[in-house]
């Protein structure tokens, strides 16, 4: 039993050593870098390496399938069904024409016009807007991670040896140190928020509140190894005003709140989250609401237009859409953000989904088990544009600015322009959308009956 002390001894020294240079590595060249907000250039090389690599397997899968017969993946398709944009009343002009030669001159109904609403129904059951927004899509090209390409299949000894290496680089080595990264940045900004919270405000406070919230987002940053590309920097959202952007995932947040300064909006919640808030709400005028006030939408609207009218506070981050989509469209946004009358800074956010699925499925995956499959993708690559500051015209409403908001972060994100609301992710369609399509049938019978009669 004495030894093997010297071993173990000398086992404990090696783990020693090995711990002292990781975390020293660690400062050097994250947690530094970080806290200055300067790169090396690593996260760029690193994803360099990974698309050469991805080339080369996809070029293996792409031989050993046609070696094998196998049928290559198909890529994603917005669509199965081709549409040109018609008007309720040219379909079924078209449809009466096409069966029994009238017109739509007449102002009766006809039975045939049950075919159009029987076709329409059967497109949309089999073309769904709505619901494959909240799933992720396949990759044309496989990117080594076995939940990107579910129709992978054994094509060589090779490809799956450097599989099984990519899983141990990236549970082995990059998870432990991203764990160890997002425990630092969050602890540090729970610290520091939390110490700031006791000096008097003024200047010196919110100099020191920029600069510990700029650091620790930039530290999560990391963690998820996220390489970011900035647009437009001279459109930053300004304070008194208000930025809205696209919704793909949590980390949006991080996102934007580690290249600029934020006020957050959000629900008070319990646990580490809510140990969070009630740290940063000390050292920065964040808004947050308790659950029964949510609900009332004059509450919601009062606290922020104090807060934007107050222009020396930060602009308000929010996200109109109310839910996580796919990165593939943008859909509907909520119109209070839009009736306080403050200036609106839109950001378009378009997440690379070669390295990492980054959309949130809330429906099917919890905020643990959604970190833990971001922690343990390659990367995370998104371009960030931001776009010119938008104010309310005077003969618009709500509604018309937040889809003129709305239609400017599509065009530049290069995503489809919806306008349905996300909250049909969990709720049946609201009978206000029936309810449009009987009025517009009702107004094309009923309207040229009224015109007849006029004549």
């Amino acid at each position: 039993m004495f030894l093997l002390l010297p071993f173990d001894s000398l086992v404990v020294n090696l783990l020693g050593i090995s711990i002292t240079v990781l975390f020293t590595l660690l400062l050097v060249f994250i947690i530094v870098p970080a806290i200055f907000g300067v790169s090396f250039g690593i996260r760029k090389v690193y994803m360099k390496t990974l698309l050469k690599i991805f080339q080369w397997a996809t070029l293996r899968i792409e031989r050993g399938a046609k070696e094998k017969n196998h049928p290559l993946y198909k890529p994603y398709v917005n669509g199965i069904i081709a549409k040109e944009p018609t008007s309720l009343e040219e379909e079924i002009k078209e449809l009466r024409r096409s069966g029994s030669g009238k017109a739509l001159d007449t102002p009766e109904f006809e039975l045939s016009d049950i075919f159009y609403f029987c076709r329409k129904g059967i497109e949309t059951i089999m073309d769904d807007e709505v619901t494959k927004r909240f799933s992720a899509e396949e990759l044309e090209s496989w990117n080594l991670l076995s939940r990107t390409n579910y129709n992978f299949q054994y094509i060589s000894l090779r490809l799956t040896v450097l599989w099984g290496l990519g899983v141990l680089i990236r549970y082995c080595f990059l998870l432990p140190l991203r764990i160890a990264l997002a425990f630092t940045g969050v602890s540090l900004l729970v610290t520091g928020t939390t110490v700031l919270g006791y000096l008097p405000a003024g200047r010196c406070k919110e100099f020191l509140s920029k600069h510990v919230h700029l650091m620790c987002y930039r530290i999560c940053v990391r963690a998820l190894t996220a390489i970011i590309t900035y647009h437009h920097r001279e459109n930053r959202p300004r304070n008194g005003g208000i930025c809205v952007a696209n919704h793909t995932s949590p980390i949006d947040v991080i996102i934007l709140a580690s290249d600029g300064y934020y006020a957050m909006v959000g629900q008070i919640h319990g646990g580490l989250m809510g140990v969070i808030q009630r740290a940063m709400v000390k050292a920065c005028p964040h808004v947050w609401f308790e659950r029964s006030e949510v609900k009332d939408r004059h509450l919601v609207a009062k606290r922020l237009t104090e807060h934007v009218q107050d222009k020396s506070k930060l602009p308000i981050l929010i996200f109109p859409e109310g839910t996580c989509i796919n990165n593939t469209s943008v859909m509907m946004f909520k119109k209070g953000s839009f009736e306080i009358g403050a200036t609106v800074y839109p950001v378009a956010i378009k997440y690379d989904p070669q390295f990492g699925d980054a959309f949130w499925n809330s429906s099917k995956y919890g905020m643990v088990t959604y970190l833990l499959r971001m922690m343990t993708s390659w990367a995370i690559v998104c371009s960030v544009w931001y776009l010119p500051p938008m104010t309310r015209q005077p003969e618009e409403d709500a509604v018309q600015f937040a889809n003129r908001v709305k239609s400017a972060i599509a065009r530049q994100g290069g995503l489809v322009d919806l306008l349905w609301d996300g909250g049909l992710k969990r709720e049946k369609v609201k009978d206000t959308f029936k309810e449009e399509q009987q009025k517009l049938y009702s107004k094309m019978i009923v309207g040229n009956h009224e015109d007849r009669s006029r004549s």
